[in-house]
């Protein structure tokens, strides 16, 4: 299996499209955000929010120990809807026509604009917990809300692992059994070699929406499967499939969730307490909204978390990026199926479009996973490094 030069040509302008759309899209947020917090919208914001209200029972707008769930809820909403209208047609030139162009895309704009819908109302409703949840730590605990918010998170983000299999995924994807035979035996039998109970395999369909490919080991606990999409059982040799299936079960080898969970929830942490610090600084020192709990501090509570993750991003890709290379080592060592392994990876990037060489900068920014080059690379080093091994081993024999 070759690389596709004329596919890799394609990836590369796909790929700087697509960040070219997502700096857009940061860009829209920094100009909004600036023009907010600049001209005093976000205190007008409130105001009006609370005008609006004060028709309302006063159970539900009277504050509850500094806490007003009702506007700060109605403040968020207006900040999140006001963003998705005005991204909306960059969301659907790279969610809907771009895909199309590059042929990666095969759904119908009603099925596209029905996930888009289901997204929308999953984020609202989550991030509507969230901010809920750090107004009400901020209300009752002001000065240690950032630890009981990091602790919740962790605890929410453990269930979310458990559960996104079986609540979430199943929301966009239908999943049925692989049917029984040579390739579900052998992925099974992967699986009890490396020690993971799995309810089973399953079949994404993913040939619906999309002409890419992907594996994965899902859930938590009683929760955890194998699930490969459709798109790859006709495409990809069973050697393939089961070095893909290998990396996946890396992970769980080497306990990768967890300390994913837990490198996330403790980089949480340290942003939550750099919040913690400049809010109470802005608001005790400097007196620039009412309280803690003001509803105006949404943007700005947003700017911090959004220019945290942007500082930490490259951080916790170089550490995904290493998990990553050892699921691919443990993949290797459990086959010793180098050539699948290869095969399997080109297949990958000629199929999803992949850039298999981008640019440093742009994998040390951007890239969770190390490019396909360096895996092909990695591979090829294996195959080195067992050969010595074996003759190192035959000379110790003799």
């Amino acid at each position: 299996m070759e690389i596709d030069i004329e596919r890799q040509e394609k990836a590369r302008e796909y790929a700087r499209i697509h960040r070219w759309i997502s700096f857009s899209s940061l860009g829209v947020a920094a100009i909004c955000i600036a023009i907010i917090l600049g001209t005093g919208l976000d205190k007008w914001f409130r105001d009006v929010i609370q005008s609006a209200g004060s028709w309302l029972p006063a159970l539900l707008w009277q504050p509850l120990h500094g806490w007003y769930p009702v506007q700060i809820l109605s403040y968020f909403l207006l900040i999140f809807l006001a963003y998705e209208l005005l991204t909306l047609p960059l969301s659907y030139y790279s969610g809907f026509v771009l895909p199309h162009r590059y042929g990666l895309s095969v759904m119908s704009f009603k099925a596209w604009l029905s996930d888009q819908g289901k997204g929308i109302i999953l984020s609202v409703l989550l991030e509507g917990i969230f901010i809920s949840l750090i107004y009400a730590l901020l209300a009752f605990q002001p000065q240690l809300w950032w630890l009981w918010a990091a602790l919740i998170i962790l605890f929410f983000s453990v269930l979310m692992a458990n559960l996104a299999p079986v609540l979430i995924i199943p929301l966009f994807y239908k999943f049925t059994p692989l049917p029984e035979g040579e390739l579900s035996q052998r992925l099974i039998a992967l699986a009890e070699k490396a020690h993971t109970h799995v309810r089973g395999v399953f079949l994404m369909q993913m040939s619906n929406k999309t002409t890419a490919a992907n594996a994965a080991l899902m859930g938590l606990g009683n929760t955890r499967r194998i699930v490969l999409g459709d798109t790859m059982i006709d495409r990809y040799t069973p050697d393939e499939i089961e070095v893909v299936l290998a990396h996946e079960l890396g992970h769980h080898v080497h306990r990768d969730i967890w300390k994913m969970i837990i490198s996330q929830s403790v980089l949480m942490l340290v942003g939550l307490y750099l919040a913690n610090l400049l809010l109470h600084w802005i608001i005790d020192v400097q007196h620039a909204y009412l309280a803690l709990t003001d509803a105006a501090t949404i943007p700005l509570f947003l700017v911090l978390t959004a220019l945290f993750s942007l500082v930490i991003l490259p951080i916790s890709n170089t550490y995904t990026r290493s998990i990553e290379y050892q699921a691919d080592e443990y993949a290797l060592q459990s086959t010793h199926k180098i050539a699948a392994f290869k095969s399997a990876m080109t297949r990958l990037a000629n199929q999803n479009l992949a850039d298999i060489e981008p640019a440093a900068w742009i994998e040390v920014l951007f890239h969770s996973h190390p490019s396909i080059s360096k895996r092909l690379k990695h591979a090829d080093e294996f195959a080195s490094r067992s050969a010595y091994e074996a003759r190192a081993s035959l000379r110790a024999d003799n």
